[in-house]
């Protein structure tokens, strides 16, 4: 069946519909990994959006439970150039197509997804949604301007779970880590592997626990997740961590990075179309390492004196409501913060994923510098 992608300028992309569902809306985004695509769509960070792969071939492995990083697909549908339904991994379970069916995502291919990017890499990720040819350009303008913008949305309560989660070392670890105790704003299961394999039990509250829950559950650390949504829209949860912020070590990915810095006084801003990807180059200014990272983010926080872009590779400073904070990773892209270290508290950041899924693995060291704070 034909359809379209209508943006909220009114862009028009043409193409074939795939997947589940008849229509859908929310903020036209784009990934440029080359693979991981069942990785993405499963991401609680992309709550909201649609994603538009940027590698033309999309699905040519096939899908497998053990690529789920969520236990359903997160985002509300898929854009691509050529969709395939192959099952060619060793360990594929199921066809691409197929998957997005059951999960009943909507999909569209045979799009210019060369064109649409560029779109929005001109004029920012914006509202849009994917349409069956036979509705009106007229009625899917009506419905893209339903919908709500991402700045301001708080997308965690949708992905966080209702109660507490709890989970021991993963078998094979010597179960001798610190407790970790986390406000799931959205957590991706690779986090959660990366954390049991360092033999972590781990906590998961909901994202409104309060700065008393989290402390009756006597964490040796706090971990703050990834998520979807803008962190100005989660005072809530910044609340919280506020009264939590030298109490006990906390650490944050992703969204956790951006709600810790909101929450030591910092400001955050959206970007104009994000970072989404497996190839994002990163300095460690501790180590003076490029790192090649994985990323999925639509905020970012502003450096020292409000501004948006760190020029100079030094480890500058920030005052804080809490004391020093030292920039320790930077973005060589568009030279924005990547993340920080508390100087005075035990805290530290990072807006990238270390864990990867899907992505290189360049980053995994952090979550040994990440557990060595409840030892500091």
């Amino acid at each position: 069946m034909s359809g379209y992608v209508l943006l909220e300028d009114g862009a028009r992309f043409d193409g074939e519909l795939r997947g589940g569902g008849e229509w859908v809306t929310g903020e036209v985004v784009f990934n440029t990994a080359m693979t991981g695509y069942q990785e993405s769509v499963t991401d609680p960070s992309y709550a909201g959006q649609i994603i538009t792969f940027t590698y033309p071939l999309i699905g040519n492995y096939g899908v497998a439970a053990a690529a789920m990083e969520s236990d359903r697909a997160q985002a509300r549908g898929v854009i691509m150039r050529e969709a395939k339904n192959s099952e060619d991994a060793a360990d594929a379970e199921g066809g691409w197509l197929d998957w997005l069916r059951d999960s009943e995502v909507p999909a569209i291919d045979e799009v210019d997804t060369r064109a649409l990017v560029r779109h929005i890499r001109d004029r920012g990720a914006m509202r849009g949604g994917i349409f069956p040819a036979e509705l009106a350009e007229t009625e899917a303008r009506e419905r893209v301007a339903a919908e709500l913008p991402m700045s301001g949305a708080d997308l965690a309560r949708k992905v966080s779970p209702a109660e507490p989660v709890e989970l021991g070392a993963d078998r094979g670890s010597a179960a001798s880590g610190p407790h970790v105790v986390g406000i799931d704003t959205g957590i991706k299961h690779s986090i959660l592997r990366q954390l049991r394999e360092r033999g972590c039990r781990v906590t998961l509250l909901p994202c409104g626990a309060s700065p008393d829950a989290v402390l009756a559950r006597d964490p040796d650390l706090i971990f703050l997740a990834n998520g979807p949504g803008d962190p100005a829209a989660l005072d809530y949860v910044v609340r919280t961590v506020r009264e939590l912020v030298g109490k006990r070590p906390i650490f944050g990915i992703c969204l956790g990075h951006q709600l810790l810095c909101r929450a030591v006084g910092l400001e955050t801003f959206k970007l104009p179309f994000g970072h989404r990807g497996a190839n994002h180059p990163v300095k460690d200014l501790a180590t003076g390492r490029i790192e090649i990272t994985s990323q999925n983010h639509g905020f970012a926080v502003r450096g020292p004196h409000g501004e948006s872009r760190i020029e100079g590779d030094e480890p500058i400073r920030w005052e804080t409501d809490f004391g020093a904070a030292e920039l320790s990773h930077l973005n060589l892209y568009d030279r924005t913060v990547e993340g920080l270290v508390l100087k005075d508290v035990r805290g530290a950041t990072v807006q990238y994923h270390p864990e990867a899924g899907p992505g290189p693995h360049d980053a995994r060291y952090l979550f040994d510098r990440f557990l060595e704070l409840a030892n500091a």
